[in-house]
């Protein structure tokens, strides 16, 4: 798994005047916990952009006064009208305990029944995951290489791997549907 580096400057004060300085000053106010304490301190939001606004799977290695702590991001608070990050829960990793992540799907090869004129419809992006931190995967990679049309992948058809996927096995990951197109040369050759 990738690991991105952030540094947080510890928070002395706790409360919203403190916190509303921080984001004055161009930081956002944070929470480390899972450990035996919790780690109040402030981030720099243009440090955060690397780890929030992609669409991997990371760990973070977070450095607070040369204490550093490797974790993932919890939670995210979005002011509701502005958008603004607001407020970011990360939660240390152990290599003891399992944990559970949103991992992105990334499909691979090319489906027989899209080279047909069907039409490849991917109902799900990000799967959870729950493993130990080795075993944490950077993408759950589905291989489309044997889908005609009319046919669907499902959560409960991936393979076994070090990790466990906790979406209900019925879920649809991708579907190959008929296109209009297809629909109306069949419509045509059944008329002939």
């Amino acid at each position: 798994m990738k690991t991105i580096a952030i540094s947080g400057s510890p928070r002395e004060n706790v409360g919203k005047r403190d916190a509303k300085e921080l984001r004055y000053e161009g930081k956002v106010p944070a929470v480390l916990y899972g450990g035996k304490e919790q780690a109040h301190f402030a981030v720099v939001i243009t440090d955060l952009k690397d780890a929030i606004y992609t669409p991997e799977a990371n760990f973070l290695e977070i450095d607070i006064n040369g204490t550093k702590t490797k974790a993932i991001i919890k939670e995210l608070q979005f002011h509701p009208l502005t958008d603004v990050l607001m407020h970011v829960d990360f939660l240390q990793l152990f290599d003891d305990k399992e944990i559970v992540m949103e991992i992105p799907i990334k499909l691979a090869g090319t489906s027989p029944g899209v080279k047909m004129g069907g039409k490849l419809v991917q109902k799900l992006r990000k799967l959870r995951v729950k493993s130990f931190p080795k075993d944490m995967p950077q993408v759950v990679e589905v291989s489309i290489s044997k889908l005609e049309v009319g046919n669907l992948f499902r959560v409960r058809d991936l393979a076994k791997g070090d990790y466990t996927v906790t979406n209900t096995p019925e879920d649809t990951i991708v579907s190959v549907g008929m296109s209009r197109a297809l629909k109306q040369a069949e419509q045509q050759a059944g008329k002939k």
